[in-house]
């Protein structure tokens, strides 16, 4: 008989909250979707991967993990990837926990960097969540070493898992044999419609549809979705059903619909209880900043 694991895993789902849709030109009733934040831990130390956006939410993140956690070390924050609603909670929690250390792979850094550039930042984070909702500076992480590796009390191994594109370009996934438990970022999505503005290529789809697969080659028994509901449980078929989503939005798309209203409209009808409509208004109108036979 083998001996269990005291490593142990537990996910805080940052709750949807509102946001200006300046990209459809909304200012009040559109919403963000909800964050996955994974705490894996031992009786001792832990790994914080991914946070959530405004001072609200990682608040009460805080008061998660000292519920959840009481007395253990955070020694790690991983950041799945460069979105920079997977990273704008790091001030906060380091300030909490100041000996954690912030670690992301290479291309995350450099993704973050550019989304934390004055013009970008100000124009788009600050824009979707005015009024002092993110707290400042915002801290950056620093690279994991070349092996992509780190280890919790020397002894439990934690891998960066490069996926190339997902929703976004350089994702990640984070590894942790002893648990098979992948923490998949934005590479699965759980009942919470995927965002595919930047996935706006058939080539693209088909890139993130390889990431699916090579976290699926790992054999994970647990998978984190980077959004999801709440009482979602953490299963492989996150993996499966995301693919499938892509494959219907590349089905839809062969159908020629007329504009994004009609592509929005049909992803909607097949998949009416995920939640939030505003990624898929998203996802359509980028589909159609493309010529037809790169989105099909």
């Amino acid at each position: 008989m083998t001996t269990p694991s005291p490593l142990r895993f537990a996910v805080h789902v940052a709750a949807p909250i509102p946001c200006v849709d300046f990209i459809n030109g909304v200012k009040e009733g559109q919403t963000w979707s909800p964050i996955s934040c994974t705490l894996i831990y031992s009786d001792i130390e832990a790994v914080l991967v991914d946070t959530p956006i405004t001072i609200n939410q990682t608040q009460e993140l805080i008061d998660w993990i000292e519920k959840v956690a009481p007395g253990r070390k955070l020694s790690y924050i991983y950041i799945t990837h460069g979105h920079a609603d997977h990273f704008l909670g790091l001030t906060q929690l380091i300030e909490r926990f100041p000996e954690a250390a912030a670690v992301a792979t290479k291309a995350t850094i450099e993704h973050a960097d550019q989304q934390l550039g004055e013009n970008y930042f100000t124009n788009t984070w600050e824009a979707f969540f005015p009024g002092g909702q993110i707290k400042h500076p915002v801290t950056r992480p620093k690279p994991l070493p070349d092996s992509n590796e780190f280890k919790l009390q020397g002894r439990w191994l934690f891998k960066a898992i490069e996926v190339g594109h997902s929703d976004t370009y350089d994702s990640t996934v984070l590894w942790v044999p002893d648990l098979k438990l992948a923490v998949c970022g934005d590479v699965a999505y759980g009942e919470v419609h995927p965002m595919l503005l930047e996935a706006n290529t058939k080539a693209k789809r088909e890139e993130w549809i390889r990431a699916i697969e090579k976290v699926q080659a790992l054999g994970p028994v647990h998978v984190v979705a980077g959004h999801k509901k709440a009482e979602e449980p953490d299963a492989a078929w996150h993996l499966a059903n995301t693919k499938q989503y892509l494959l219907d939005w590349g089905s839809v798309l062969k159908r020629s619909p007329k504009d994004p209203q009609e592509l929005y409209e049909e992803m909607f009808k097949l998949y009416p209880h995920r939640f939030n409509r505003m990624p898929v208004m998203w996802g359509a109108g980028g589909a159609f900043q493309v010529p037809e036979n790169a989105r099909i």
